[in-house]
């Protein structure tokens, strides 16, 4: 079943169009994330659905209902902001009853619904502090118990971690991915974090220019992206691209300076191999392999380590294959150093092909 539709969507500010012509189903208890770099559109995708923003054209559906021109309050969802939006003055229970209050909803409700979205985010013991009392973290908590006391069927979230350290932000994002389970209420939740977003989601909207690329599971859009650009965007390190000609017929290769890659076992699409002097090969770096882990593999080389980063559980090294950039990962424990030379090689299955032009997946 839908919860929400958003049929046609165009948004304009004077010349300037941010969306256009945007099509998009979330269904009843989906956790979607809008993704993208800033400036894509996905907040104003999100304002747009909780009516903060007037659309040039194109309707939005709520439950089933037309939503399109009612007002925040009357459409039935909770949202979450980046900046906390807590009043300074009130205490905890005072910012998470307020709006339950001026909506006339009796008091002994109002204490059942605070005590419960209390228990569930674990700010009980918060609730007689004012938000200057409060961490980061506790602000945030408080921000989206204010959501959680409306009881509504479809919740937004605006970056609301974006504010916080690393480690507060990853504890937070366990705790939403909690609370959605529990609730299995709909979620829209906007971020340009792709660690969040791959954690978080049932299905990703990655966003550039106002539209949405590809509209998938963290699993696909990983493991196939539709193109170059949203194969760079997901990952890190990003992706591996490597730019040269591709071969057609029975047997295609993948030429870069002279180098030969076997495409024999990739997964063209239906349109197949058609021949180009102009594409890309693209390879994450966590499915290269060093050395012994190399052996047999369609396409093995050696490189020489320029830069070594190391990351705990695992070590970033830099280095050029064919005169062109090219990481990997190798695992903590092992000692790499500039200047040394290695073995590597991937399976081009794991690979990913795009038309220099379209850049589009082939």
């Amino acid at each position: 079943m839908k919860s929400i539709e958003i049929k046609d969507l165009s948004l304009s500010f004077g010349d300037l169009k941010v969306l256009e012509q945007l099509n998009l189903d979330i269904f009843d208890g989906e956790f979607l994330v809008l993704l993208g770099a800033s400036g894509c559109g996905k907040s104003t995708l999100l304002n747009c659905i909780a009516g903060l923003l007037d659309i040039s054209e194109g309707q939005i559906f709520i439950k089933g209902n037309n939503v399109t021109w009612k007002e925040p309050k009357d459409r039935d969802i909770g949202m979450v902001f980046q900046s906390y939006a807590l009043y300074p003055q009130m205490s905890v229970y005072g910012n998470l009853s307020f709006g339950l209050k001026n909506a006339g909803v009796p008091k002994a409700q109002i204490a059942e619904r605070v005590a419960r979205a209390a228990a569930i985010l674990q700010i009980e013991p918060l609730l007689k502090r004012k938000p200057s009392e409060l961490s980061g973290g506790q602000r945030q908590r408080v921000a989206i118990g204010r959501a959680l006391v409306r009881e509504v069927d479809v919740f937004l979230f605006d970056e609301p971690l974006s504010n916080l350290d690393a480690k507060l932000r990853a504890e937070l994002r366990v705790e939403i991915k909690r609370l959605h389970q529990r609730l299995n209420n709909t979620m829209i939740y906007v971020t340009h974090d792709q660690i969040e977003a791959l954690t978080l989601a049932d299905r990703i909207a990655i966003m550039l220019g106002g539209s949405v690329q590809q509209l998938d599971t963290p699993h696909a859009i990983y493991n196939h992206p539709v193109n170059k650009y949203v194969a760079g965007f997901i990952g890190s390190p990003g992706m591996n691209f490597m730019k040269g000609a591709l071969s057609g017929g029975d047997n295609p290769h993948f030429t870069i300076d002279g180098l030969n890659v076997d495409l024999s076992r990739y997964a063209f699409g239906e349109q197949g191999v058609q021949p180009t002097n102009s594409a890309w090969l693209g390879i994450r770096p966590e499915h290269v392999h060093v050395g012994k882990e190399a052996d047999g593999l369609a396409f093995t080389h050696e490189v020489e380590v320029e830069v070594v980063e190391p990351m705990g559980a695992d070590t970033l090294v830099w280095s050029q294959l064919a005169n062109q950039e090219f990481r990997f990962r190798v695992g903590g424990q092992k000692t790499v150093t500039p200047g040394e030379k290695l073995i590597v090689g991937f399976d081009p299955i794991s690979a990913s092909v795009f038309d220099g032009h379209s850049e589009l997946r082939l």
